[in-house]
């Protein structure tokens, strides 16, 4: 299945064009690397959370926003080879030079899809989320998150990916491992629901909040729902569209 790099970056919200213009030149460098989509989506609809959320994720600062986006590979070994062929890149290096952010701050790291649902074709707003999942939990998880992924289907959602985390390095700053404020035993899951627009989205959530299929089972839950992650988020760039 398709192997994810999922970023979280803190963008100064005044950047936002020059932002965009950086990473549409970025889209031959990634393609020719192997990867098979990229995308790139602006924090649009970001909660505060009690224990952790997003922003705090990258340490976001009053200006700045924060956006969700992934490169998607054909395999690990692809998206493996494309990492050490850039490190070596002068056009890459150059890139990195001129970034409209503060990448010390970016948080990066490689996800293996395990439930990868429905089409992306014709995405108009994204939700992301990223959690902590206990590793021995991995099979109800993956199983939980496929039934919620047809309950989503049904209300308009276009793809429903969630990706398992193999390659979650620390960071000198933030990392996911920081930010979901992950225990021994546990593993980042990085996922997003694709929606055709925010119209549709924000139609979508209550219907989905009264279907009883979705009804958390409190006492059997895979992961802790206190250190879950999430925001909505409008693509800028998207090569599939």
């Amino acid at each position: 299945m398709t192997f994810v790099e999922g970023f979280l970056t803190p963008v100064p919200t005044a950047n936002k064009d020059m932002y965009k213009k950086h990473a549409e030149e970025a889209v031959p460098l990634f393609q020719n690397l192997g990867a098979t989509r990229f995308v790139e989506a602006w924090g649009d609809d970001v909660p505060e959370g009690k224990t952790n959320d997003l922003k705090k994720a990258v340490d976001l600062k009053d200006d700045e926003t924060v956006l969700f986006s992934w490169l998607e590979y054909p395999d690990k070994a692809t998206r493996d080879a494309a990492n050490e062929k850039m490190m070596n890149d002068p056009n890459a290096s150059e890139m990195m030079k001129s970034m409209p952010f503060d990448g010390s701050r970016m948080i990066f790291a490689g996800f293996d899809s395990f439930v990868d649902v429905g089409d992306g074709n014709g995405t108009g707003y994204i939700d992301g989320y990223v959690l902590p999942v206990p590793a021995e939990n991995r099979h109800a998880y993956k199983d939980m998150a496929t039934k919620a992924a047809a309950v989503f289907q049904d209300y308009g959602a276009l793809r429903i990916v969630e990706a398992w985390g193999e390659d979650t390095p620390d960071g000198e700053k933030t990392d996911y491992n920081r930010a979901t404020l992950r225990k021994d035993g546990e593993r980042v899951v990085y996922s997003w629901v694709e929606w055709p627009s925010k119209e549709a989205r924000d139609t979508a959530w209550p219907k989905l909040m009264e279907d009883e299929r979705m009804k958390p089972d409190f006492e059997n839950m895979p992961f802790d729902g206190q250190r879950m992650m999430w925001g909505g988020f409008a693509p800028i760039l998207d090569t599939k569209a």
